[in-house]
This record gives structure tokens, sequence and C-alpha cells, in this order.
């Protein structure tokens, strides 16, 4: 059930300022996504350096390693409760400065941090701190990021703006495993394993502070400010509580979805079919290209005909296609380049429910709570089937030895998300675009 609408928002013209939100919210998910992209990518290193004291096995660790990545997902809703209820009270711009400050310090220190063999046990703990940090600070990302980006909309175009935020996303994943094939072709294994690893989160650093330049110039949505210039009705908690529940269930396919196939694919690849390093960062930039070409396209098209069809035909194409496609990688007939074209597809059918995904979660809430209900479904739904994606795959793999779980993780959670957009309408005036 969708929160009442609380007056016409005002209706934002094309401007250099809707340029320049459209542009300062997505670098903070570039990033964001980026340092995400690259923890998964270098899952298994990470895992040797912090997570496997002497005895300790390869699966034992990488188990931990996934582990700490899921914490990291769990504070996500905390981060999106906190940062949102100020971003909804004081308003979007001054909020998104402090997340991204946030998040570019914690990624940044990780790759400073020293490894089990310098300081022991203090070691993953301190990487676990680290990650709860960033995930405090992504779980303020993206309610503030969408609110800007769909409030500065010029009309009727909120579902292309809003697909810019999943861009993003796949730019930053691209960006990682680019940043990891790079040093997989120049650095040995070893120069990668000791020191190597350091680097992408270090370059966090300069892009923080562009990303921060970018924010500073940014000025205050008009939605925000003309709800803050009137006397404003927030809905009732309950309502609000349902919507943010609604909304989890229906984004809950593309989080499963895209975390399954283009950040835990690696390791997948790597731990179970015994690809190498290289081969498995080839894959999983092929599905990433997949997921961005898919991405802006089907935002624009989710304007003109509906965000119901355009999600729902997304999550049904997963549940068909995930386990033939996951199948072809596992045969070992299959030549390289149907592979490529099976991950590719993958990432592909994830970008059309990722596409207009964040517009759809911005018109279920008005103005007055949208930065907190967006943000909030978006986490519980990634906190949940995304940050659990590499843990719950990789442990259930290792009690059943079956090698189809991600297959059928994705397919599962993609049938669940296609039942709830069937409820999906056209949201209220004053709420849509």
């Amino acid at each position: 059930m969708t929160p009442p609408a609380q007056g016409r928002e005002p209706r934002p013209v094309r401007t250099s300022r809707s340029r320049r939100a459209l542009v300062a919210g997505s670098v903070g998910n570039f990033i964001e996504w980026y340092e995400f992209g690259v923890y998964g990518y270098f899952a298994t290193i990470i895992a040797a350096r912090f997570f496997t004291p002497e005895g300790g096995g390869e699966a034992e660790a990488l188990v931990k390693t996934y582990a700490s990545f899921a914490l990291a997902f769990f504070f996500r809703p905390v981060g999106a409760a906190l940062f949102g209820r100020l971003g909804d009270r004081i308003g979007r711009r001054p909020v998104l400065i402090l997340v991204i400050v946030t998040m570019t310090a914690a990624t940044t220190l990780i790759g400073a941090l020293p490894t089990y063999d310098t300081i022991g046990a203090l070691a993953p703990w301190l990487l676990t701190l680290l990650r709860v940090v960033q995930g405090l600070s992504a779980g303020g990302e993206f309610g503030g990021a969408v609110s800007v980006m769909t409030e500065f909309a010029p009309p009727g175009r909120r579902g292309l703006y809003g697909s810019w935020q999943s861009f993003t996303v796949a730019l930053g994943l691209l960006g990682g495993a680019g940043a990891a094939a790079l040093l997989a072709t120049v650095l040995t294994e070893r120069q990668l394993s000791d020191w190597g690893w350091r680097l992408p989160f270090l370059l966090t650093l300069p892009l923080g502070l562009g990303a921060l330049w970018l924010r500073l110039r940014l000025d205050e949505t008009p939605a925000f400010l003309s709800r803050t210039a009137q006397a404003s009705v927030r809905p009732p908690a309950r309502e609000t509580a349902r919507a943010v529940a609604l909304g989890a269930g229906r984004v809950m396919g593309w989080a499963a979805a895209g975390y399954t196939f283009l950040v835990v694919l690696p390791s997948y690849l790597q731990s179970t079919l015994n690809a190498s390093f290289r081969q498995a960062l080839v894959a999983t930039v092929l599905a990433n290209v997949g997921f961005a070409v898919t991405i802006v396209p089907a935002g624009w098209l989710s304007d003109r005909v509906g965000r119901r069809p355009v999600m729902l035909t997304g999550a049904l194409l997963v549940t068909a296609l995930a386990l033939p496609l996951l199948n072809l990688l596992q045969g070992s007939g299959t030549s390289n380049a149907m592979k490529g074209v099976a991950v590719f597809l993958a990432g592909a059918v994830v970008g059309l429910m990722a596409g207009p995904g964040p517009a759809m979660l911005a018109e279920m809430f008005p103005t007055s709570v949208r930065y907190t209900g967006l943000g909030l479904a978006y986490a519980l739904s990634n906190a949940v089937f995304s940050g659990c994606a590499g843990l719950i795959i990789t442990k259930t793999i290792e009690r059943t030895g079956s090698v189809d779980i991600p297959g059928y993780y994705a397919a599962t959670t993609c049938a669940v998300s296609a039942l709830a957009l069937l409820t999906l309408r056209k949201p209220p005036a004053g709420q849509g675009s």
C-alpha cells in the first residue's frame, strides 16, 4: 500500500540544475559500487590475507569473507533509517555530502589495513569495522541519490533519470572489475596477493574528493524546498512501513540476481568451476556490460509503457533462464563464445529490473518520507538478498555439493519479486513522474 500523496510536487524544468543533480547523485553510487565490486572480485585474496589463520581452510576463509560482506549489508537499513531521517528533515544535499565523506574514508582505510600476518586476529575485526561504516554510509546513499535524481527530473522522465542510479552501479562494478583485471594482467600473482589488491581501495580517495566537490555545488531539490515551505503532514507510520515491505519485495529479485551474476560470479567460477582469476574477471566484465547496456533503455521505456511491464519482464526472464544459463557455464563442451553470451544475457535481464527500479521506489513515497522510505526498502532487500548471496551460495554448495545453487537462488527470488510486481499500479497524482 502506497502512502497517500501530500499535494502536488513542483515540476522541475529541464535545466543545468537537473543535469548537475544527475551527475552529483550518480558519482556517489559509482564509488559505492566500485568498492563493493572490488571487495567481491578480490574475495579470495582478502580471505587469504585477513581470514586464514595458520591451519585454516580456504573454504572456511571464503565463508568468513562473505560473512563480513553480509554484515556490511545488514547495517545498510540502519544507515538508510539514520541518514534518511536526516535527509527528510534537513535536506538531501547536506546528508549526501556527509555520506560521501564517510564512504570515502572507510574505503581508503581498507587499502591501508595491516593483514592477519602482521597484527593477527585484530586484522579481520578492523576490516569488519570498516565494512560496517561502509554499510551505514551506503544505506544513506541510495535514498538520497534517487531522491535528488527523481525530484530534479523533468516531467515524464523520472524513469530515465532514476535509471542513472542503476547505470552508475554498473559502471562502478565495471570499474572495479577493470581495475582488478588490469592489476591481474600487469602484476604477478604474488605481487597481487602481497600488495596489489590494496591499490583499487586507495584509488577511492581521489574519486571521493571529486565526488565531494560535485556535491558541494549541488542545489537542494525543488520538491524538498516546496515541502518545507508549506505545512505538510507525514503519512501514518503503519502505511509507510507497509510500503517499505512491498517495495523490498518488488526489488528482491533485482538485488539477489544482480549480486549473484555481477559480484558473486568470480568467486563461484574460481572455487566451484576451477576457472582462473583472469577468466572469472572476463566473465564478470561481460555480465556487467550486459547489465549496463539495458539499464537506461529500460528506464526510458518505463516512462512510456509503465514500470510494471518492464520490471516484470526482467523478473520472469531471470526465473526462466537462470538455470539454463548457469548450465551453459558448467558445460565442459560449451565454447568460450557461448559462455560469453550466457553471462552477457544474465546481466542484461537484470538490467530490465534495475532501470525502472529507482523511479518505481521513489513514486511509492511522498516527499516527506521519500529519502527514508525508498532507502529502507532498497537497503532491507539488499541486506537479505544481496549481502547474503555470497554467504548463502558458498555455504550451500559446500554442504550439498550442488553447483546449481546460484541458479536456484536467482530464479526463486525473481519469482517472488514477480508476484510483488503484479500489485504495482500507476502512482497517485503528486508522486508520479
